[in-house]
């Protein structure tokens, strides 16, 4: 059926309104997911889209802002801006070199062409925003944890409301509810589950930004702190190794890995920027025993239970450091400090040989040093820090723009199987800043402007147990990407094999877990039409072989100047869990939408968007997934009592 669908659309030559997830899930690999902060990554670029940047008054430290680009890239951008702004059509993008036509219409997706005149807080020439979207989606089924466990009804719902005046000032609330979760009840007396708030100023007098409330931030690569964008494999690819220095409010519903208090990046001279930083907030943490000490932080989120809701907010957290750096020409160089008190003690059971090295304690302190420099087509980045007990990490990148056409990253890291640091996120293949040792070589290759190659390999040696591996172990990780843009048109191939091991049955050993994935991608993007038709293949093989694959077709059509339609429709047949098929589908604003499936059924969405006014948007999606081998769906108080389920959100945005 998806084959016929994409021969039906392939003579209709029909501007439909493009969303990133279009162009980005392209780029990079979403079954990278245990080394990318997905969702994070969809809220941060969610919210770009909604809010774009003036590309004729666009600074480096807002290109910064996006994780696709280049260090290389952004500097041509602005280069281009200074000689030639203002800029009259999106076309000028391809004057830009490193800019290949994949990136730029990504790019297209976050910038508009305004006035060159930017607005300014001491006059009248700003403007005054008010934003607020409502999301509710209701599930046509019942959990068991529905009918009895739950503390609250089955529906999610959520809001968000942001305000902005001029380019200086950006204030917002959010407020968000999970299914089973009590509302106006329990702990939630003041209604959601979950609020975030901010109040951001930026580009006043010496203050390059400063914002009160929650909020995320990044040091150096990552090792020290960092819950902000998170480098996997393919994004470090993309972007050659670039990790974004930025202090931005946490404006996502995700209840996890974000610091409340205030902060602030101060110019202290043309070179010389400093960000100090406090923060308290209370964690969900699992008690043991004794009372007094949590086994571990708990970051799912979720308090649908009486067992879920003792946990939450139940250990205070408080976090204060700062950021010295300096900047000169290609030469930069940073130092970091970082406190953490909890007011339990962390310690996990040891009796588990691979938490043996968990960080444990009240008192947490890590300092770092972090470093780059940047000569024409070469350039280096890295950091090396020290946790409170002298054990180090380190980790450093290097780009080479051999040519105009062939880029090479290096990546090496060694995280030390005990370095402690709770708020350390970085590149990794393990999923933590602890225990791992690795180089990662990447290269890409642009014979001409339409056809990209890129490939990785990535080697990791852990030197220390990890779950369901009780010893020692390697990881090999190698991915191969073919991409060729033509007119409209973008088709692109991607093979991935990866390797761990693993303990035996007996555990007595270990064996090699051989995983290997296939993609093969058209699509599609037009004036009034886009369409997408995606193949994947899965093959796992440890003592017993698992296969699985999909094939899926997506589509949009711009029905009227106020209606877009999209639909999308997804055959899989897997064996099990280990070779689950990622999808990609379009959905609501700010909202993750990669739905993943295992077993035998499919998989089939709608999603109408209503431009009810200039000021009025309503987005109405129902989705639909049948499995054709089973009776009932998932276990214990999330188990649904039948073959199928069927969710329809509404969403409503209003801009005032």
């Amino acid at each position: 059926m998806a084959l016929t669908l994409f021969v039906l659309f392939l003579p209709l030559q029909t501007v439909l309104g493009q969303s990133w997830q279009d162009y980005y899930e392209q780029m990079v690999s979403m079954d990278d997911v245990e080394s990318s902060t997905w969702e994070e990554t969809s809220q941060l670029l969610s919210e770009l889209e909604q809010h774009p940047l003036n590309l004729n008054t666009i600074t480096k430290e807002q290109l910064e802002r996006l994780p696709f680009l280049t260090e290389q890239e952004i500097e041509d951008i602005c280069v281009y801006v200074y000689h030639y702004a203002p800029l009259k059509s999106m076309g000028e993008l391809a004057m830009i070199k490193s800019l290949d036509a994949s990136k730029r219409k990504l790019l297209q997706c976050f910038v508009y062409l305004g006035e060159e005149q930017a607005s300014d807080i001491l006059t009248h020439k700003v403007y005054d925003r008010h934003e607020l979207i409502t999301t509710l989606k209701i599930p046509f089924y019942r959990r068991e944890g529905d009918k009895s466990g739950y503390l609250g009804e089955r529906y999610r719902h959520q809001f968000r409301y942001r305000y902005q005046h001029g380019n200086h000032l950006r204030l917002g609330l959010i407020g968000a509810q999970d299914a089973g979760e009590p509302f106006l009840a329990n702990k939630n007396k003041m209604g959601y589950d979950y609020y975030s708030y901010y109040i951001m100023v930026s580009d006043w007098k010496m203050v390059k930004s400063a914002i009160a409330g929650k909020y995320r931030m990044n040091m150096g690569m990552g090792l020290v702190l960092n819950n902000d964008f998170l480098l996997g494999k393919s994004t470090a690819l993309t972007a050659m190794g670039r990790q974004r220095q930025v202090l931005q409010p946490h404006s996502s519903t995700s209840a996890d890995n974000y610091l409340q208090g205030i902060a602030t990046t101060l110019r202290l001279s043309k070179h010389l920027m400093f960000t100090p930083f406090f923060s308290y907030r209370l964690l969900d943490g699992t008690v043991n025993k004794d009372s007094a000490t949590i086994s571990s932080i708990v970051t799912g989120g979720y308090h649908r239970t009486v067992g879920e809701m003792a946990k939450k907010d139940n250990t205070g957290q408080v976090t204060a450091g700062s950021h010295l750096s300096y900047r000169s020409g290609g030469f930069h160089v940073g130092m970091s400090a970082v406190y953490t008190h909890l007011s339990r003690s962390l310690n996990p059971n040891r009796n588990v040989i691979y938490r043996y090295y968990y960080p444990s304690g009240k008192d947490f302190m890590n300092l770092g040093i972090d470093y780059g420099w940047r000569a024409g087509r070469f350039s280096i980045n890295g950091e090396t820090a020290i946790d409170r007990h002298r054990a180090l990490a380190t980790m450093n990148t290097a780009n080479w723009r051999i040519t105009q056409e062939v880029n090479v990253l290096v990546v090496q890291r060694f995280y030390g199987m005990k370095y402690a640091a709770l708020h350390a996120h970085s590149f990794s293949e393990g999923g933590r800043v602890q225990n791992e040792s690795g180089i990662y070589i990447g290269v890409e290759w642009k014979p001409f402007n339409r056809l990209t190659v890129s490939a990785y390999g990535d080697w990791a040696y852990f030197p220390w147990a990890r779950y369901q591996i009780s010893s020692s172990s390697k990881a090999q990780d190698y991915q191969t990407t073919i991409s060729y843009q033509w007119n409209d048109w973008s088709f692109s191939l991607r093979y991935r094999l990866r390797m761990k091991e693993k303990d035996n049955e007996e555990k007595t050993g270990l064996v090699c877990q051989q995983e290997q994935r296939v993609r093969l991608l058209s699509a599609y993007h037009g004036t009034k039409l886009n369409s997408r038709t995606q193949i994947d293949l899965a093959s796992i093989s440890k003592n017993i072989s698992s296969l699985g694959w999909s094939v899926s077709q997506q589509f949009g059509y711009q029905l009227s100047k106020s209606f877009q339609l999209h639909a999308g429709m997804t055959y899989f047949h897997t064996d099990d869990y280990n070779s689950r098929v990622y999808l990609y589908e379009r959905g609501m604003l700010y909202q993750f939408s990669y739905p993943v499936c295992y077993g035998h059924g499919i998989r089939y969405s709608v999603l109408l968007k209503a431009q009810l006014s200039e000021r009025l948007l309503l987005n109405i999606k129902g989705g639909v997934t049948d499995y054709f081998d089973r009776s009932f769906i998932s276990s214990g108080l999330q188990q649904i009592n039948h073959s199928s389920m069927t969710d329809l959100d509404v969403q409503l945005k209003w801009k005032f």
